[in-house]
């Protein structure tokens, strides 16, 4: 959203217009989006119409992402591993931009393609490039609760050995909660949780009760006093951007 793309109450509201449905008879503002486009799809019989509209309101202009102060902030700071959940191109445009190699993984195939020396751009939902890759309707969800799809395997591997940076998912999504809990239960039953490299997830605002539960599980939490949750975000990239051009200057061989 802070380069312009819809809410999901705009994807919710698009569906019940094409739909005919009347929004406050199905919730109201607390309708579930996974659900509706799991009826979108029982009514249709594809999702295609829907990812057609999606792939034309979900791009900017390349203007857009070159001006975004995050965007260049999560390419500057030279990850090596990024997913995202999002569908659309706008991280890997950013690193087009800004003249830096990527690999874009999708799916299984995509996996095979991943070399070290380039960052991995993760498409943990999907990507509109490949419709069978979206994770959006309900049942979407439910399947990839199992966690054994192979970019659920992929992300197990890349997350037991790393530090990890959670940015930008709702703690509201279970989908989300169950796996930062099944990363910590795995961690517990290995008996080398002392061992566990440190994870994170940056909030734009303080939460006490989330930090309890999160801390439970091993993982930081991570926050900025600032209203505007893309301010917010914005500020807290430049000081980890900052501070890891500080530890890198002071680890460089005298000159």
């Amino acid at each position: 959203m802070s380069v312009g793309l819809p809410s999901w109450r705009v994807l919710i509201e698009h569906m019940a217009e094409e739909l005919h449905l009347d929004l406050e008879r199905i919730g109201g503002r607390d309708a579930n989006y996974q659900t509706i486009a799991e009826y979108y799809r029982l009514q249709l019989g594809s999702m295609e119409s829907l990812r057609d509209w999606m792939e034309r309101n979900w791009q900017v202009s390349r203007e857009k992402v070159e001006k975004s102060a995050i965007h260049s902030l999560i390419v500057s700071l030279d990850f090596p591993i990024i997913y995202t959940t999002n569908y659309d191109r706008n991280l890997e445009v950013a690193f087009e931009i800004h003249g830096r190699d990527y690999v874009k993984v999708a799916n299984a195939r995509d996996v095979a393609r991943v070399t070290p020396e380039v960052t991995e751009i993760v498409k943990f939902h999907g990507d509109f490039d490949d419709e069978a890759s979206l994770v959006l309707a309900e049942t979407d969800y439910f399947e990839r609760l199992s966690f054994d799809s192979p970019l659920d395997v992929k992300f197990r591997s890349d997350a037991l050995g790393r530090t990890v940076l959670f940015i930008g998912y709702s703690m509201s999504d279970m989908n989300i909660r169950l796996l930062l809990h099944r990363l910590w239960s795995t961690w517990q039953r290995s008996g080398y949780e002392s061992d566990r490299p440190a994870s994170f997830i940056f909030m734009p605002n303080p939460n006490p009760v989330q930090e309890a539960v999160l801390r439970r599980w091993g993982i930081t939490v991570l926050s900025e006093e600032e209203n505007d949750p893309g301010e917010a975000l914005q500020i807290f990239l430049s000081k980890l951007k900052d501070r890891v051009d500080q530890l890198s200057a002071s680890a460089a061989p005298d000159r």
